[in-house]
């Protein structure tokens, strides 16, 4: 995987596989410490189970990768240490909400989740309800995480047929751009009262992106990656 590409792809095989991964094993120990210090932090945070990727391949426009299921604690390690077995990649899928005047949608992570703070797309670590006859259903993660963070369903938008696959590091970014017939305005007046409407919402705020200058640093680099090609493409 190289530092920044961005592959586009029509088709997605992913395939779900029972992996032992030596990293989590041979550290549990401090895995399970370096845990319980987050939830500490964010007594919200819990140990389910996510899937993560490797051999990951790009060809001919399609994409093709091995998941493994895992504990959420190894994934947080995983991450917060720099990514010490390289051989392993975040893999996830993201809704990007396009408003009929072009601009991008995204939520502002609340302060209880694990990304606090940051700004992105509707997304989510995949977990075993991603799983669909042994394959990683990631077209079906993307519209469950768009509804459950944002109340919007399948009706609100049309979705692009291909993936813009954003490789950052040890990430990958499968993003679908979601086309919504309603200004950018109204979309975020929309998701806003969905969130009012909710106990404990994962986002804490909307954002419009109209332009580069919506930028900030609180975004990730596959998120602006993302931005910038579509900018420069108009």
């Amino acid at each position: 995987m190289t530092s920044l590409a961005i592959h586009r792809v029509a088709t997605l095989d992913l395939a779900v596989r029972p992996i032992a991964w030596p990293f989590a094993e041979e550290r549990r120990a401090e895995i399970s410490a370096h845990f319980a210090e987050k939830q500490r932090e964010r007594p919200q945070i819990w140990n389910g189970r996510v899937l993560l990727g490797r051999d990951p391949i790009f060809s001919g426009g399609h994409f093709a990768a091995t998941y493994f299921e895992t504990d959420f604690a190894s994934f947080l390690a995983w991450r917060d240490w720099g990514f010490p077995d390289a051989g392993v990649f975040n893999g996830f899928g993201m809704g990007a909400l396009r408003a009929s005047d072009g601009a991008f949608v995204m939520g502002e992570m609340g302060q209880h989740t694990a990304n606090a703070g940051r700004i992105y797309f509707p997304s989510g670590t995949p977990d075993l309800d991603d799983v669909r006859d042994g394959a990683l259903d990631i077209p079906g993660s993307v519209v469950r995480e768009i509804e459950e963070e944002t109340g919007l369903t399948v009706a609100d938008y049309v979705a692009e047929a291909d993936w813009h696959c954003v490789v950052t590091g040890r990430s990958i970014a499968l993003m679908r751009i979601l086309d919504l017939d309603m200004p950018g305005e109204a979309v975020r007046a929309r998701i806003e009262a969905n969130l009012a409407d909710q106990t404990e919402p994962e986002l804490s705020a909307i954002h419009l992106v109209r332009g580069m200058s919506d930028l900030t640093p609180t975004m990730p680099r596959f998120v602006t990656a993302f931005i910038e090609q579509q900018f420069a493409a108009r």
